[in-house]
């Protein structure tokens, strides 16, 4: 199983909106995620507005970002969440900063990806 961390930014005056949105993920972009290969999926939010994106998949990341990128939901989602990102982003799934992985536990060692 590939474990993949991401950042992004928020832009810190919409913070409570993003939470608020968040609360209430439509249903059909839950099942989007799950269907293509998103598992363990978490999101933290510092308040600077630094957004920590988590996620297990046996995909590797650029057939993820596919899976989703071919969903209706995913595009009307991106959109509705695009207000939130500094614009220059694009989308905000566009905008994600791979974190490589150093350490797992249950690894053993070092991980280097």
């Amino acid at each position: 199983m590939n474990r993949y961390c991401f950042t992004l930014r928020v832009l810190v005056d919409h913070l409570d909106e993003y939470r608020r949105h968040h609360e209430a993920v439509w249903p059909e972009m839950r099942q989007a995620l799950r269907e293509t290969g998103w598992h363990n999926y978490s999101l933290f939010l510092r308040p600077d507005g630094l957004l920590i994106g988590y996620l297990e998949s046996p995909l590797d990341f650029d057939e993820l970002q596919a899976a989703m990128a071919a969903r209706d939901v995913n595009a009307r989602w991106q959109a509705e969440m695009a207000r939130f990102f500094d614009s220059s982003e694009g989308t905000p799934d566009a905008g994600l900063q791979l974190v490589p992985m150093v350490f797992h536990l249950e690894a053993g060692s070092a991980v280097h990806e």
